[in-house]
């Protein structure tokens, strides 16, 4: 793949960052960049846009999340399958339904699950932090480090988890990498290959498919209102089970304290069992106490914790944690003590220096304020919608539930919304096994990635083709 000419402004309004996203997008959905063709390395073009790396890391990390593009391990970047837009021509339905015809068609309002807000984000302390670190000529940075994570980087993460989360770890037990799905195929050399998983249904479909790569023998587990069935999950025969009791997705049940003790109980019940807690969307709670994670309240050491600061700092901060129990941290220094840490050790520093001087604290207050005023504002905006309509999911996380009263279909509220240039997106693609699905129309609407005025825009177009 040659290089990108982009010709970036920098007194147009717009982030350089945010330039490149809309580039690379807008190349895509017309059909310039080509399924399963190879993007420019971050490195490559931000040395060719003369522009700092970490922008051009914003712009794909976007892009990635949104699922415009993917990342293979070792390889790069690449294009993903996107969905195509038809349209049929006046007086020749018969003939566009044989051959139909694609719309090059620009989404007015993305309401996605995965969407960001960085406007908060205190670009300026990070650069600070960065030249400074180069500047003072630490030439240990460059030397291979620690395979689990710079030491103190894991000390600054477990006094933040144990402060936010109540987790409760040593240093010895993180592992740091870049990104979960470097954590999930390390837990697959921990665990031993034909684990037989539980995954709550619907799930974080890339969770399911990770897992489902690495020959896990997967089964579905039903959820009720508070989460993963215990009962369903005995009858799993499942060794381990994956679980996002603090804010799954995409349901946004928030797990109480009785079903966790129900799934502590299942895990002690049988030696070699184990809880994945997927510490999901955490940080964004917007009504009552703060919930502890589910591995705080594991006495027996039977729950694997995983998180990552992808949303609640930028997706381009590739920084992943996994806290082990004690017995499976002897697995992994007995079988993956070779492998390397995946994570720059300069950027270890990084964002060491922004946690521990409190840098981070101070972003996520001013991100929470954002998000809450957004959370409040699509509440607001859709209660014209509850004669016809159930809301769910609400009060964290970054996106809402709404599910059709009427019998109207996934299908049909998609195709409305799409018509009018609103993208929504169906909860169909996150179950494991199909049927379930079909009980009700629901569709999530993410409001993270979109400003006021664009959520009361969007929302009030939705009103007009739904209701």
């Amino acid at each position: 793949m040659y290089d990108m000419t982009i010709q970036l402004h920098t007194d147009s309004g717009k982030c350089l960052y945010e330039q490149i996203y809309e580039y690379v997008r807008r190349e895509i959905r017309e059909g310039k960049l080509l399924h399963g063709e190879k993007l420019p390395s971050t490195r490559s073009l931000a040395e060719h846009l003369q522009v700092s790396r970490s922008t051009v890391d914003f712009a794909y990390e976007q892009l990635l999340s949104e699922g415009y593009i993917e990342a293979i391990p070792y390889k790069g970047y690449f294009v993903c399958r996107i969905e195509e837009l038809f349209r049929l021509q006046s007086g020749q339905a018969a003939v566009a339904a044989a051959c139909p015809q694609k719309e090059n068609k620009e989404y007015r309002y993305d309401f996605s699950p995965n969407g960001i807000d960085m406007s908060g984000f205190p670009f300026g302390t990070w650069k600070r932090i960065n030249r400074n670190i180069l500047t003072y000529g630490n030439k240990e940075l460059f030397a291979q480090g620690d395979p689990q994570g710079d030491w103190d980087l894991r000390v600054t993460i477990g006094r933040y988890l144990h402060a936010s989360r109540g987790v409760n770890c040593g240093p010895e037990q993180i592992i740091i990498g870049a990104g979960n799905d470097y954590l999930l195929m390390l837990l697959e050399k921990i665990l031993g290959r034909h684990v037989r998983v539980a995954m709550e249904n619907p799930t974080y479909k890339r969770a399911y498919r990770i897992l489902h790569s690495f020959a896990y023998p997967i089964v579905s587990v039903d959820m009720d209102a508070y989460g993963m069935r215990a009962d369903s999950l005995r009858e799993s025969d499942a060794a381990a089970a994956y679980v996002m009791p603090s804010h799954q997705f995409p349901t946004g049940t928030v797990m109480p304290i009785g079903r966790r003790t129900e799934l502590l109980k299942w895990a002690n019940e049988a030696k070699g069992r184990y809880l994945i807690e997927d510490d999901y969307d955490s940080e964004f709670r917007y009504k009552g106490k703060p919930v502890p994670s589910l591995q705080a309240t594991d006495i027996s050491g039977t729950v694997i914790y995983i998180g990552t600061f992808s949303k609640s700092i930028a997706p381009a901060i590739r920084v992943s944690y996994m806290v082990l129990p004690h017995d499976l941290l002897k697995r992994y220094e007995q079988n993956c003590y070779f492998y390397s840490s995946t994570v720059s050790r300069i950027d270890q520093r990084i964002l060491n220096q922004f946690i521990s001087e409190g840098y981070f604290e101070r972003y996520l207050n001013k991100a929470r304020k954002i998000y809450r005023e957004k959370h409040d504002t699509m509440l607001e905006l859709l209660k014209p919608f509850m004669d016809k309509f159930t809301v769910s999911g609400e009060n964290a996380g970054l996106h809402l539930l709404l599910t059709a009263k009427n019998g109207m279909t996934e299908e049909e509220l998609l195709t409305l919304a799409r018509q009018k240039g609103v993208r929504v997106y169906g909860i169909s693609d996150a179950y494991i096994t199909a049927g379930k699905e079909s009980r009700g129309g629901t569709v999530l609407l993410g409001y993270g990635g979109l400003t006021l005025s664009q959520i009361q825009e969007g929302i009030a177009i939705l009103k007009q083709v739904w209701l």
